[in-house]
C-alpha cells in the first residue's frame, strides 16, 4: 500500500495504481523556508484571489483587505459574483476574464476544487504571466501541485499570504496570533530588502 495526500486526507491505494498516475506525496511541500516565502511575497505585485467573497466577515475578504493595505493589487475571482465590486476591485468570473497580468493565483477554495482551478491556472499562465500558485490554509492537493510544478509554476500549499506577510514582518495586531517574533527593533517587511 502507498499513501497519497489530497485535501488534508491521507488516502491509501495499491502501488500499481499510484504507478499508473505517477502522483505521490510531495515531501518538499511539508515545510517552506522563510527565505522562500519572503522571496515570493517580495516578487508578487498583483494576484488573483480565486474564491474571493463580497461578504465582509468571510476570511477571503479580510485577507484581501489586509493585503491591499500592504500594497498588493488583488483581483477577486468568483463566478457567482462576477461584475460586482469588492474593496474597489471588479470581481471576475474566471482567470481568462481578467484583463491584467497576474504574478500569482491564490486558491481560497477547497482542496478538492484545487485540481480544476490549477488546471485553469496552467491554461492561463503564459497569457497572464502567472509564476506562482498559492493554496490557502487547509488547502493541499499534491496532484495539483505536481501538475503546476511540471508546468513551471512555483507552488505554496496550506499557507496564507496574509499570515505569512504578517509573521515575517513581525506584525501581531492584524493577525490575532502570536508569531513568536517579539523585538524592540523594527523588522523589515517582506516587500522590502
Amino acid at each position: 500500500m502507498v499513501c497519497i495526500f489530497i485535501g488534508g486526507k491521507m488516502l491509501q491505494t495499491k502501488e500499481k495504481d499510484v504507478q499508473k498516475t505517477e502522483f505521490r506525496f510531495l515531501d518538499h511541500h511539508n515545510h517552506y523556508s522563510d527565505q522562500k516565502i519572503r522571496r515570493i511575497l517580495r516578487d508578487v505585485k498583483t494576484f488573483a484571489l480565486v474564491g474571493a467573497s463580497t461578504v465582509w466577515r468571510r476570511p477571503s475578504y479580510y485577507a484581501m483587505t489586509y493585503l491591499q493595505h500592504k500594497g498588493f493589487k488583488i483581483i477577486p475571482i468568483n463566478p457567482a459574483r462576477a461584475g460586482d465590486t469588492v474593496l474597489g476591485e471588479k470581481v471576475y468570473g474566471s482567470l481568462a476574464d481578467v484583463p491584467h497580468q497576474l504574478d500569482m493565483v491564490d486558491i481560497f477554495r477547497t482542496s478538492e476544487e484545487a485540481l480544476e482551478i490549477t488546471k485553469d491556472v496552467i491554461k492561463n499562465k503564459d497569457n497572464k504571466g502567472i509564476k506562482y500558485l498559492w493554496m490557502q490554509l487547509t488547502v493541499r492537493n499534491d496532484i495539483a501541485a505536481e501538475l503546476a510544478e511540471e508546468a513551471g509554476l512555483e507552488v505554496i500549499m496550506d499557507r496564507c499570504p496574509k499570515i505569512e506577510f504578517g509573521r515575517l514582518s513581525g506584525e501581531l495586531s492584524w493577525l490575532g496570533v502570536n508569531s513568536g517574533i517579539i523585538s524592540a527593533k523594527s523588522l523589515k517587511s517582506p516587500k522590502h530588502d
